[in-house]
Parts: C-alpha cells; sequence; structure tokens
C-alpha cells in the first residue's frame, strides 16, 4: 500500500489487523474494523488505535467511536463510489479532529475532491499507484482551485464569493 498526504507519500503507522486476536498482538498503532473497535478498546484501553469502515457505514454507527479513534479509514470499493466521500463530511461535521484516511482504489484526479471533503491522507492498492504514481497525485491537487458547494474545501464557495461580491458592489 502506498500512503499520500497533501505534502506526499509518507510511511504509515498504523498495523492493520482484521480480528481481534490479531489486532491485541500488536504493538503500536492499530487499525482495525469498527465492529471490534469496542472490544478493542476495552481489551487496550492505552493503545492507539484507528478504525476501518465502508463508505455506506451510517454515521450513527461511526459516531461512539470518533472520541476513541486517532484515524477514522473509509474504505472504497471503487473509485466511482462516491459514498466516502459523503461520510467523511458527516464525520467532520461531528468534530472528529483525527487523522481521515480514504483507502482504497481511488484516481489521482479525486485527490483535491479527498482534501476538499476533509481526507487528511490517500491509502492506494500498490496496483493504483504504480498506474498513477505520488508525482501525479501532487500535481492533480492543485488542479481545483474553486468550489461550487458551501462548506467544502477551504474558503467560500464561487456563490459566496459571488454573493460578496454583490453586497459590496
Amino acid at each position: 500500500m502506498t500512503l499520500i498526504t497533501e505534502a506526499g507519500a509518507v510511511e504509515d503507522r498504523f498495523t492493520r489487523a482484521d480480528t481481534i486476536e490479531a489486532a491485541l498482538a500488536v504493538e503500536g498503532p492499530v487499525l482495525i474494523p469498527l465492529a471490534i473497535a469496542d472490544e478493542f478498546a476495552t481489551a487496550r484501553p492505552d493503545t492507539e488505535f484507528g478504525v476501518s469502515l465502508p463508505g455506506s457505514a451510517p454515521i450513527e454507527d461511526v459516531k461512539p467511536h470518533l472520541a476513541k479513534a486517532s484515524l477514522v479509514a473509509v474504505e472504497f470499493p471503487a473509485f466511482a463510489d462516491g459514498r466516502g466521500f459523503s461520510l467523511v463530511k458527516k464525520i467532520v461535521r461531528e468534530g472528529f479532529s483525527g487523522t481521515l484516511r480514504a483507502s482504497g482504489p481511488l484516481i489521482a484526479d479525486e485527490f483535491a475532491d479527498a482534501l476538499a471533503c476533509g481526507f487528511t491522507e490517500v491509502e492506494l492498492p500498490e496496483t493504483m499507484a504504480n498506474r498513477q504514481p505520488v508525482q501525479q497525485w501532487m500535481a492533480a491537487k492543485d488542479t481545483m482551485s474553486e468550489h461550487y458547494q458551501s462548506g467544502y474545501g477551504r474558503g467560500p464557495s464561487i456563490l459566496q464569493k459571488r454573493l460578496a461580491a454583490r453586497k459590496g458592489a
């Protein structure tokens, strides 16, 4: 897997574990499925962990874990499945201040959108990272400087800028 942030490729601090037994055997930060988060937090209350969940997960299932987890990894089954973008906006609205990871076969053209929605990093399978190297992702993140949706990205939207210009005119 290749992990990309706004600054470029980085090493992953978290070790993935799919079962509670595997998670308990990990020393250091661990990334676990949402389904075992309560059991892990009870067994290892002082261990840093992240939760992995599908983009289709209801926000109500995620909310109870946001205060404990330092990483939320939203799994994308395909680059054309945008439910993870909607979910991460809901997670941000809930006040989560940890790391938000988009994980799966995204494409570089989606990097600016991922960052604007609130993701702080993207984890790619090696097949996708080989097809679109980190340099391509870095170039793609700066291709979108304006946005129409309010609350999306940094700064005011195009509509908000137009309304402000009209008030000032």
